[in-house]
């Protein structure tokens, strides 16, 4: 069966791939919107569990035992297996194996659900708990969007606008561990985009306010010449990131959990916001990213 599968709809298309269980494309009739990949960082849009970010000295403690489990968990480096496969819909399912229990000692069921419908392509995160004790993890996601979104655009002229102001305050990072609070740096609704906001790793806000952002690569004069938003349900914290030393693409990232705290290092049920789903349990993690149409400009 093929790595490889390709949905489409209303003149979106996205590409969904078995190693890693991600998409691995997505465009609209105005060309890619997802980073392709490439030598500042050969990832796509990569499936977070059962970590997000990392845990210090990358250790799991659980009941007293260690686990090695490395930043981000295992999932985005795993063969998924296909369940569904049609023109606009991908369904991919991971399990628990030997490899995994060495390193994480618990059973879990994962899907990736991916579907274009709508105007947008929506991807779900399933995580089914099938033990008779509670299953504890992180669930994050992690896509990279084009930085410059459109052709000729500086990066400099991209912003990130939200519904409401983000009241913070944002978490530093500091060898992939959580950091002291900071001030966020926004201007209102509004965040500037330049690659020096990224000069000490990502950007974090813990129980995100808002729910949706739109990124948007603006004229001189202003006004957006490219855009899309980016929605999500489920996930309670948010993460944007690029490469501290400048990439052309963005990540905005939804993640329930995130990294350990600096000078945190326990049991891992003890964790700071990590998940826990009951005996039986399900949860649903939803992102969505939507590209808005834009009608073309007369000259002035």
């Amino acid at each position: 069966m093929s790595d490889t599968h390709e949905i489409a709809s209303g003149g979106l298309k996205a590409t969904i791939r078995a190693q890693g269980g991600e998409v691995v494309a997505f465009s609209d009739a105005n060309g890619p919107l997802l980073w392709h990949g490439g030598p500042e960082w050969p990832r796509h849009a990569p499936v977070l569990f059962p970590i997000v970010g990392r845990l210090a000295e990358d250790t799991l403690i659980h009941q007293g035992r260690a686990y090695h489990l490395t930043q981000h968990g295992f999932a985005r480096d795993s063969l998924f297996a296909w369940v569904e496969r049609s023109e606009s819909r991908a369904v991919l399912e991971l399990r628990e194996s030997e490899a995994t229990l060495a390193i994480y000692p618990f059973r879990f069921v994962l899907r990736m659900i991916y579907e274009i419908a709508d105007g947008a392509l929506s991807v779900t995160t399933h995580v089914t708990n099938p033990e008779q004790t509670a299953l504890i993890c992180g669930v994050g996601a992690h896509p990279a969007f084009l930085w410059p979104l459109a052709e000729g655009v500086p990066k400099e002229r991209h912003r990130l606008s939200f519904p409401q102001a983000e009241p913070g305050p944002g978490l530093g990072v500091a060898g992939g561990l959580l950091g002291p609070a900071l001030p966020l740096p926004f201007a209102g609704r509004e965040l500037e985009l330049t690659e020096g906001l990224f000069a000490n790793d990502a950007i974090v806000i813990a129980d995100v306010a808002n729910h949706a952002v739109r990124f948007a690569a603006l004229d001189e004069a202003g006004r957006e010449v490219r855009a899309l938003s980016v929605s999500w349900e489920g996930y309670k914290d948010l993460g944007i990131w690029s490469k501290p030393t400048g990439a052309p693409f963005l990540c905005i990232e939804p993640w329930f959990s995130m990294a350990s705290p600096i000078g945190w290092q326990g049991e891992f049920a003890d964790k700071p916001g990590v998940l826990k789903l009951a005996p039986g349990e399900s949860r649903d993690f939803v992102w969505r990213a939507e590209p808005h149409f834009i009608p073309t400009r007369a000259p002035e």
